[in-house]
């Protein structure tokens, strides 16, 4: 088969309900046309994000029944930390309650002012929490990256010479750590591949610096692996786990991805003077380190989730899910980010909505007619995420690719709800012309795009005469 079944069978629902286009309009324009802000019991198909929106397992509810709730030693803690150092190999397991806290501890205890993290696509979180230490989240993915129309296998590599380049020139001190983020969520949820990973690693040991994966996608980049190098073809999801963390000194983790969590993170890492001022800090903010803001039965679910995202059925029906959809869409002729990535499909803004200037926000535009038209939330990935002013001249500097993500929550829809989606966007696409323009009028100093409004510009004569 193409595109295989599910290898799963439901045993629970939850009622969706439908509705009407003027409802939905009338929830856009209270929520300042941000998606963000619209009611869950209003979306009929939501794919806003595929993090902590996965539907558990009966083995994952079995095991949340288990919930050892002690505050210091939950035998639950001990479950996850054997499953944690099982599969990344780190000395040091360090519960949060998600990711963008193993972030904010990490880079807070390591990161100052004037020093530069590399990697190959920060996504915001990961962005903002470096820049709030006054420090530059530096993108070195290669170029191809940019290109949505490219069709590499590894589109999420770094580019080493831009590495090196910058590690000389900055100096090795100014750079506390090197990440790679896997899969590269930014950039169209693209795959690194061990070859890349293990050149990086060789690299930054030449300068004594720290590797680091945001590794909340790892068990779909190591699927690509398994697919698309022709030595890891017969080698476990686990093996290549394994290697690929063994070339780290440590990882960041939303187990609300790859750990099939709807809360739950960690920092796994070796370096036991870091990790001892991690600890320190994670005590104040987040709770003892037995369980890191957690209750104990979500620290049994997150144990057993990182077992079964090993699973190649899983997987195989995983991305191929996300790949039906692609398929779909690109066989219609829509523009997509290619090669289709592991966790969401990215709709080219720029080329479905050729008729809006870049400060018209066509990604916006795009996802707020989606939801407008057919009840379909997605989110954009573009100028409102990450689009800055240039401090100089006042004017904003647009990002390389203007993207509206559709993130396929795990194990959550069918693939009659996706052919939904597709047929909805491939409608819309060919009535594109009457789609208008946004502009913002409120913007927050840090991840604006969550709490941002805006207005909706007058559709042009033009795109009215249909010209």
């Amino acid at each position: 088969m193409k595109f295989p079944s599910e290898p799963f069978k439901i045993k629970v629902i939850e009622p969706i309900r439908r509705t009407t286009r003027e409802e939905r309009d009338r929830l856009l324009r209270q929520a300042g046309y941000n998606l963000f802000q619209i009611p869950a019991k209003s979306v009929y198909v939501d794919l806003l994000t595929d993090s902590g929106t996965a539907a558990m397992s009966d083995n994952q509810w079995a095991g949340m029944m288990l919930g050892d709730e002690s505050y210091a030693g939950s035998e639950n803690y001990y479950h996850f930390e054997e499953a944690v150092r099982s599969i990344f190999g780190y000395r040091h397991v360090i519960p949060t309650h998600q990711g963008r806290m193993a972030e904010n501890l990490l880079f807070s205890t390591v990161v100052k002012s004037g020093m530069c993290v590399p990697n190959n696509i920060h996504f915001d979180t990961t962005r903002a929490n470096v820049e709030h230490q006054g420090a530059d989240a530096l993108d070195l993915v290669i170029k191809e990256a940019y290109d949505p129309r490219c069709e590499l296998p590894f589109k999420g590599n770094m580019d080493l010479v831009r590495l090196e380049e910058t590690i000389n020139r900055l100096g090795r001190d100014r750079i506390p750590l090197v990440m790679l983020t896997i899969t590269n969520n930014s950039g169209g949820g693209q795959p690194v591949s061990m070859e890349n990973i293990r050149q990086t690693r060789a690299l930054v040991k030449r300068y004594h610096i720290p590797l680091f994966f945001d590794a909340c996608r790892f068990a779909e980049n190591c699927f690509f692996i398994k697919e698309r190098e022709a030595e890891y073809a017969d080698t476990s999801i686990l093996a290549i786990a394994q290697e690929l963390f063994g070339y780290g000194d440590g990882c960041t983790m939303s187990a609300k991805k790859d750990g099939l969590v709807n809360i739950g993170g960690f920092l796994s890492l070796n370096n036991e003077q870091w990790a001892r001022d991690i600890t320190n800090m994670l005590i104040l903010v987040e709770g003892f380190p037995t369980y890191g803001g957690l209750a104990g039965r979500d620290l049994e679910a997150m144990a057993r989730g990182l077992r079964e995202v090993l699973d190649e059925d899983y997987l195989r029906f995983r991305i191929g899910q996300v790949r039906y959809l692609g398929e779909l869409l690109d066989t219609a002729g829509v523009p997509i980010l290619r090669p289709i990535g592991g966790h969401a499909v990215y709709l080219d803004a720029r080329a479905y909505l050729p008729h809006l200037r870049p400060e018209e926000l066509p990604a916006q535009a795009l996802a707020i007619a989606l939801y407008r038209e057919y009840g379909i939330r997605g989110v954009e990935i573009g100028t409102v995420m990450f689009g800055k002013k240039d401090q100089a001249t006042g004017r904003t500097v647009y990002p390389e690719l203007e993207m509206v993500r559709l993130a396929i929550p795990r194990r959550v829809y069918t693939n009659m709800q996706i052919t939904y989606v597709a047929e909805s966007i491939i409608e819309l696409y060919r009535r594109r012309e009457s789609i208008a323009g946004f502009r913002m009028t409120y913007e927050a100093p840090v991840l604006r795009h969550f709490t941002a409004r805006f207005e909706e510009l007058p559709v042009r004569t033009s795109q009215r005469s249909g010209l």
